[in-house]
Formats: structure tokens, sequence, C-alpha cells
């Protein structure tokens, strides 16, 4: 995958780039949206916790089609306030920790009025690609 952060536009806000080529050759998984729910059903109060079990069950979702954070081209997150982006941009930097700059997904971050229960402040969903 090739990033795409032309410096002809204003960079971007964070760790992501503007855009991802994706080679012709490359198999496609796109996550459905995570929410911060353990196996065992709690939920964390916090969004970065939240977001920490996102990034998770995204990470067993990944690995269940042979790919991993290496293979993320774009990142959509959801939370409920502005008060939770703290949270969640912490556990997608760690999530990504091992991406070069210059290999960076594509990122969305959105402010949503909520999600099917109160207590959930974050959703995330993924696309990846790998040969």
């Amino acid at each position: 995958m090739k990033s795409l952060t032309p410096d002809t536009i204003a960079p971007p806000f964070a760790r992501y780039a503007h855009g991802v080529e994706i080679p012709p050759t490359h198999r496609i998984v796109r996550t459905s949206g995570q929410l911060g729910v353990a196996k065992n059903g709690k939920i964390p109060e916090e969004s970065y916790d939240q977001a920490q079990l996102c990034f998770a069950n995204i990470t067993q979702i990944l690995a269940s089609a042979g790919m991993g954070a290496g293979d993320v081209i774009h990142v959509s997150a959801y939370v409920t306030d502005r008060a939770h982006m703290e949270g969640y941009m912490r556990a997608r930097d760690q999530f990504l920790q091992d991406r070069a700059d210059d290999d960076l997904p594509s990122s969305t971050l959105i402010i949503v009025s909520g999600f099917t229960r109160p207590e959930f402040k974050v959703e995330i969903e993924v696309w990846a690609a790998a040969p």
C-alpha cells in the first residue's frame, strides 16, 4: 500500500494519511463497527478503555483473515462527545504505533449523538488490505 499525503495541501491533523493506494492484487477486509464491550458483556466507563476493546476486537477479526494492524488502510471512528476524542486517539495511536509515518492509513473521526446503548462512547471500524 502507498500512503498519499501530498505536500500541496494542508497536512493531516494527526497521525494518518490523506489517502491510501491499494495494489490490485490485494484482498480487502472491512470490519463492522466495533463497540467497547468485553466478551463477558462488561462495558468500561472511560472512552480510552472502550477504544482499546474496539481495537482488540479489530485485531482478532483481522487475525482471522491473516492480517494485522500493519494492513489497515482506513480507520473510521465515531465518538459521542468531543471529550472522548483524546481517549480514542490515544488508543488509535497505540494500535498503529508500529507503523512508519509514511505508511499510515487514512482516517475519519465523526462526533455522533449516540449509539444503541447510552454507555457506549466509541465505535470503530477499519478497512484492511493484504496480498
